[in-house]
């Protein structure tokens, strides 16, 4: 038992010592080669990994049957590869932006309405005493909670903890470093209702499906959804405000930050939940409809469960 343990941690070193030198390495290069390769790898994974490729034309398909043809559909889906990668890049390259000292000069260089607009979720969040903030995987989403830190909201993050420690820190020590803090998903609701009492925000990514969800419509059809930030809205009295970030160029970004969903009145909770699960899903559905490519596709988005309960109309 004890060589085995010793052979794990050593695994685990190996790879955050290999994820830590590419990194390094990686911030080196110019962007306009970042860009290329993200493109190169983003071609090479639609092509030889059929299994993602064919979730993503499937899940275009169901979104746009009736609205792009089937050039359009096969554009969409192998772009979205393309952004997969370069999310990823960008957020290696990022982290030197929020690491200076004049991070927010920096910060409207991406984009000069973006600082503008993370104001105003830095308002909500004020005047509600925490929020909960949702977004989907879109653009670089990942960006998102260092420009949170940056306004001065403070943040808990909802996260699948990583199986190697070493890495886990590596990934978001930028996170841990400003302010901001990152919880295991399982069993998260008790710390997010403690969250939200403390007058902290929550950030979640909530558009993937999940055992557990409800079915709402999300582009015209039933989707599995998680109704954890509707029941927090409730039972917290708290809004919840759909985020996202994505890019018009080189490290250029258009942030989105949407009107408040404020839990009302109603005579059955399980309808309110419904109706703001709903109203999540739609505001979500209008953010990828323009940038359609950015999303990420390649999950099984209608994946559909046993016991899953539908939304009566």
């Amino acid at each position: 038992m004890a060589n085995k343990a010793k052979k794990g941690r050593l695994l685990q070193l190996i790879e955050y010592g290999a994820a830590y030198l590419f990194i390094a390495l990686f911030r080196l290069l110019p962007f306009h080669v970042t860009y290329r390769l993200s493109s190169i790898l983003g071609n090479l994974l639609f092509r030889f990994v059929p299994r993602r490729r064919d979730i993503a034309l499937d899940n275009v398909r169901k979104a746009f049957a009736s609205e792009k043809t089937e050039a359009e559909i096969t554009d969409i889906a192998r772009r979205s590869c393309q952004s997969l990668f370069l999310t990823a890049f960008e957020v290696m390259k990022s982290q030197k932006v929020f690491r200076s000292s004049d991070v927010m000069e920096q910060l409207r260089k991406t984009n000069d309405d973006l600082e503008e607009l993370f104001l105003k979720a830095k308002k909500i969040h004020d005047e509600a005493n925490g929020c909960i903030f949702v977004t989907p995987h879109i653009g670089n989403w990942e960006l998102l909670p260092s420009v949170s830190a940056v306004v001065g909201i403070p943040l808990v993050m909802v996260a699948r903890p990583l199986d190697n420690p070493y890495l886990e820190k590596l990934f978001y020590e930028n996170r841990t470093a400003a302010g901001q803090m990152v919880i295991p998903k399982k069993n998260a609701m008790f710390v997010l209702q403690r969250t939200l009492q403390q007058g902290k925000s929550i950030g979640m990514l909530t558009d993937q499906s999940t055992m557990k969800g409800i079915l709402v419509d999300f582009f015209g059809r039933k989707a599995s959804t998680t109704p954890v930030p509707a029941v927090l809205a409730i039972t917290k009295n708290r809004p919840i405000v759909v985020v996202a970030c994505c890019r018009t160029a080189d490290f250029r970004f258009e942030g989105f930050v949407c009107d408040p969903i404020w839990p009302g009145k109603y005579e059955h909770e399980k309808d309110e939940i419904y109706r703001i699960t709903q109203e999540i899903n739609w505001q979500m559905e209008a953010i990828i409809r323009k940038y359609p490519e950015q999303y990420f596709w390649l999950h099984n988005r209608w994946k559909t469960y046993a016991g899953t309960k539908e939304v009566m109309s």
